[in-house]
């Protein structure tokens, strides 16, 4: 699962940057005014990244957590 959610975490990362650099293209040859809207996709997948990889560092607290617990537990 840790594989999966690299993966992922990564792949938003990739979309926000594909998405900022086609955006910023658009812009330019065809017009700002036309385009600026849609840097909100980018803005939205930067920031899937960001909560992704912050949740997936919470998780690995807890599951730290958990086991120190089970641990105290049995002793």
């Amino acid at each position: 699962m840790k594989l999966y959610n690299t993966i992922m975490s990564y792949f938003w990362l990739a979309v926000a940057t594909v998405t900022f650099i086609s955006v910023t293209y658009l812009c330019i040859t065809e017009g700002f005014e036309k385009y600026v809207s849609n840097y909100v996709f980018s803005i939205i997948a930067l920031a899937t990244f960001f909560v992704k990889r912050w949740m997936m560092k919470r998780m690995g607290n807890h599951t730290q957590f958990m086991k120190d617990q089970s641990n105290n537990s049995e002793a």
